[in-house]
């Protein structure tokens, strides 16, 4: 009895032990402080160990579900799920999954060139040497090199995404308006077809940009998510806890948000010294959520243009097809033929009248209603 006792546990320590053994692999590529990059091919546990992070975390990264769009931060991570970037970043590296994945190979070479500290700091003293002389370039250069190795990474991240976005978004816009064009000179059914799949491609970009930008604006609602993503600071406080007053401020110096933000501002706001200050990464932010919102407003506006553009040629088109029928029913009692009923029946016209115009109602109605079940039109 004791022999089958013991051999239950150790039979579910052999399921488990098997199933670790078969999971799959996946590859990632690990990018550190000084922009090295080494290809690891490991399974999810591995990663867990590595990062110390949730499997429900992790989750959020697997490709074969659908999870929106995701800045998450955690104790030691960020976990960032953007379309295709899809990546672990702590204070130390950067973990990005499928590394060779044609639309991760730019993100990767973007990381190794912004994430060294040495890179940083020398374009920080090329910008500033002219117009920064003397003691407050150096106080100047001393907070850029104190930005953080988790901002500089998920700055790239943002980046990286809104361009692909817009870059999307510019080639919709391409295609579009000479199909609207083309509707404009002639309306066939060939012509609507094609502006009903362009509709079907710019409500699912639509769908990507909005669920970037409703992350992006959730986080700038929210400060205490804002302040999750300070890994550096977390890092800082839990290995030497010091006062409030010794707390390091972090200050985006890229050139993207650099050119957003004045460097008299940075330079001033030395003072500030507050554990809960989100200022700067809320800069970040701003900066990218007014990108994205651009893409989005792109996508409204060339929405609207092909919905007002096809109502107006399917107005026109239902309009002409309502006169035909009244053409064809004054031709039909305008012809000398000598009827029967035509003698003593002068009622009968107030009902053709009558019933040609509700004929003429109802095909219009059922042009319309079927231009919006297709999608040719909004609602």
């Amino acid at each position: 009895m004791a022999r089958e006792a013991n051999s239950v546990p150790l039979a579910e320590t052999q399921v488990v032990s098997s199933k670790k053994k078969n999971a799959v692999t996946t590859s990632w590529i690990s990018i550190d402080t000084k922009g090295r990059g080494v290809i690891l091919d490991v399974d999810k546990y591995a990663i867990m160990r590595r990062v110390q992070i949730h499997a429900r975390d992790l989750r959020i990264l697997d490709p074969m579900l659908s999870y929106p769009s995701t800045i998450l931060g955690r104790e030691k991570v960020i976990v960032l799920n953007l379309e295709h970037i899809k990546a672990i970043i702590t204070a130390e590296e950067v973990l990005l999954r499928d590394p060779y994945d044609e639309n991760v190979i730019p993100i990767v070479a973007e990381l190794k060139r912004r994430l060294p500290q040495d890179n940083l700091t020398r374009q920080g003293q090329g910008e500033e040497e002219e117009e920064q002389p003397g003691a407050q370039n150096d106080i100047v250069n001393e907070i850029e090199n104190e930005f953080p190795f988790e901002f500089r990474a998920l700055e790239v991240a943002l980046e990286a995404i809104c361009s692909f976005l817009d870059a999307r978004t510019r080639e919709l816009e391409i295609d579009t308006y000479p199909a609207l064009d083309e509707l404009t000179s002639k309306i066939s059914s060939r012509n609507l077809d094609r502006i009903r799949k362009l509709k079907s491609a710019m409500t699912r970009l639509t769908n990507r940009v909005q669920k970037v930008r409703d992350e992006l604006e959730q986080l700038l609602d929210d400060d205490d998510d804002m302040a999750d993503l300070y890994l550096s600071r977390k890092l800082a406080g839990a290995c030497s806890p010091v006062s409030s007053s010794g707390v390091p401020n972090f200050y985006p110096s890229s050139p993207t948000i650099g050119s957003m933000l004045s460097r008299t501002s940075r330079a001033s706001a030395v003072t500030v010294h507050e554990d809960s200050d989100v200022e700067e990464l809320e800069m970040l932010f701003e900066a990218y959520f007014m990108q994205i919102d651009s893409t989005l407003n792109k996508l409204t506006t060339l929405d609207n243009h092909r919905n007002q553009l096809i109502q107006l040629e399917l107005l026109v088109s239902s309009g002409t097809v309502c006169l035909s029928i009244y053409s064809l029913v004054a031709a039909i009692f305008g012809m000398n033929i000598p009827y029967t009923w035509n003698d003593g029946h002068g009622y009968v016209f107030k009902w053709v009248v009558i019933l040609t115009g509700l004929l003429c109602t109802s095909t219009f109605t059922s042009i319309m209603s079927y231009a919006r079940h297709k999608g040719l039109i909004g609602s």
